[in-house]
């Protein structure tokens, strides 16, 4: 898989311990001073500002973000002994793919990282996203490990599919409350990992509500739930800390599964 973000990467240890990248080129838009954004007098962007408003006075969600990268390796690592109680298949399929060093995860293969796996970043792999909103309609754009992907947040009323097609990332509608962005998806096809490092499954049953929630210019917090009855005894939740990457854009990327297999084992 390949990718030109900022410095370039090397060698990254990732899920089968193996990306292949490419050095850093004069990527468009890096560093591009943004108007109309606060700044301090150094000319850096006040992370601190109150969060902007969009024209409909919601919080304006709008941005380049990026994750706590532990997440990514384990999405349930603040919570407590038994906030987090896996039916007896799903543990022993959790300590399978933990043991074999996640060596059979989608991801590796170029699949997308499902939802919420993929609005998390890995250590030396950046996985960026870009929130584009307007009144109807939120757009969450990725810069993944797999291949640049999207997800559309239906605001316009519309209720969850009933029967829907089984996809990676699912069906999404949202609604706001108060200045929190809530998101349901359904809809999985049931063949994602939740996290990498642990490799907590998820099943086609899974209901996942996100809630974002921005408290200043330059922070995001999105506080996950994962309701899957058949992999888990009750719900559990998790909050994710997110920032702003100011000055900033996407790239794409691309994986190449061809190319990984051999070194997969």
């Amino acid at each position: 898989m390949n990718s030109i973000r900022a410095v370039g990467y090397s060698i990254a240890a990732f899920v089968i311990g193996l990306c292949f990248t490419v050095p850093e080129l004069d990527a468009q838009w890096l560093n591009y001073r943004v108007p109309d954004v606060p700044r301090k007098s150094d000319g850096k962007v006040n992370l601190s500002a109150p969060a902007p408003k969009a024209p409909d006075g919601r919080t304006d969600l709008s941005g380049v973000w990026e994750s706590d990268p532990a997440y990514f390796y384990d999405l349930a690592k603040d919570l407590k002994p038994g906030e987090l109680a896996m039916l007896p298949w799903a543990k022993k399929l959790q300590a399978e793919r933990e043991g074999k060093d996640h060596q059979d995860d989608p991801l590796s293969d170029c699949m997308p990282p499902g939802v919420p796996r993929i609005n998390m970043s890995a250590n030396n792999m950046p996985h960026p996203f870009k929130i584009v909103q307007n009144r109807k309609l939120v757009l969450f754009l990725y810069e993944t490990s797999a291949n640049s992907t999207f997800r559309q947040i239906f605001l316009d009323g519309r209720p969850l599919p009933k029967d829907a097609q089984p996809t990676w990332l699912g069906y999404s509608v949202g609604r706001w409350e108060g200045n929190t962005l809530v998101v349901e998806t359904v809809g999985f096809n049931g063949r994602s990992w939740v996290d990498t490092g642990k490799g907590h499954p998820q099943t086609d049953a899974a209901h996942v509500t996100e809630r974002f929630t921005r408290p200043d210019f330059g922070h995001l917090e999105i506080d996950v739930t994962i309701d899957d009855a058949k992999a888990y005894e009750k719900p559990w939740r998790a909050t994710v800390p997110v920032h702003l990457l100011p000055d900033s854009d996407l790239i794409e990327t691309y994986c190449e599964n061809e190319k990984d297999e051999a070194h997969k084992r």
